[in-house]
C-alpha cells in the first residue's frame, strides 16, 4: 500500500485497504464463541473506563496468533489481564502510537475535541474495515456552521504501519476494556510485530 501511495489516488488507496481487510474477513469465525482461556481481567473499579458488557463480549478474543488477539469476526481485538494493569502488545503499542499520532486533535485517551470526534466514541460503531478506509483516504464533515476535515494517512507509514494497532488500543477505550490510565504493564512484543514493522518501515 505504501509503495502504490504516490502513484494511485487516495480514494484508490482507500479500495485498496478496504478490500484487504475484507479480505480477512472472509475468513471470520462468526459462530465460535471466546475461549475462557483469552478472557479479560478488567480492572471493575476504573470508573474512567465505562464499561460496556455487550461490546466487551462482542469483542472478545477467541484465538491468539504469535501473539496477536483475533475476535469472531477474525479482526485484531485487545487481551487486557491482572485486573486491568497489563495489556497485549498491540494494544499498548496502540496507546503510545495513538497519543504520538493522534491526540493532539482528537484528545487524550480518545476523548475528543472541539474540533474533532471522540474516538472511543466513534469506535463503538465504526467497523474495522470502516476504521481502516478512513485512516487511509480522510474523511470529510461538512455542515452550514462546520467544516471537520480529517486528513488521509495512507503515505504515513508512522501511522499506517501501526494501524492494527491503533484499532485495538481505540476499541479497548471504546467497549470500556480500559481507562484514562497510562498501561503499567504489557506483553512482550512478538517478533511477528517486529518482522511486520521492519518491513513496513522499510528499515
Amino acid at each position: 500500500m505504501h509503495n502504490l501511495s504516490n502513484i494511485v489516488t487516495r480514494p484508490l488507496l482507500a479500495a485498496l485497504a478496504l478490500a484487504t481487510v475484507s479480505a480477512v474477513a472472509v475468513h471470520a469465525e462468526d459462530a465460535k464463541p471466546a475461549d475462557p482461556a483469552l478472557a479479560n481481567s478488567l480492572n471493575a473499579n476504573d470508573k474512567t473506563a465505562e464499561q460496556d458488557p455487550a461490546l466487551l463480549k462482542k469483542n472478545a478474543a477467541v484465538k491468539v496468533e504469535d501473539g496477536k488477539y483475533i475476535d469472531a469476526d477474525g479482526h485484531p481485538t485487545y487481551h487486557i489481564t491482572d485486573d486491568g494493569k497489563k495489556l497485549d502488545w498491540y494494544t499498548y503499542s496502540g496507546y503510545r502510537r495513538y497519543h504520538a499520532e493522534c491526540h493532539v486533535c482528537h484528545g487524550p485517551d480518545g476523548m475528543g475535541s472541539t474540533y474533532a470526534p471522540a474516538l472511543k466514541d466513534s469506535l463503538k460503531h465504526l467497523s474495522y474495515e470502516e476504521f481502516i478506509g478512513i485512516l487511509v483516504g480522510g474523511k470529510q464533515d461538512v455542515s452550514a456552521s462546520e467544516q471537520k476535515v480529517m486528513p488521509a494517512f495512507g503515505d504515513n507509514k508512522n501511522v499506517m504501519c501501526y494501524s492494527d494497532d491503533l484499532y485495538t488500543y481505540l476499541k479497548a477505550r471504546a467497549d470500556g476494556a480500559i481507562g484514562r490510565v497510562r498501561p503499567s504493564e504489557h506483553e512482550d512484543k512478538p517478533d511477528t510485530a517486529r518482522k511486520a514493522e521492519k518491513e513496513c518501515m522499510g528499515s
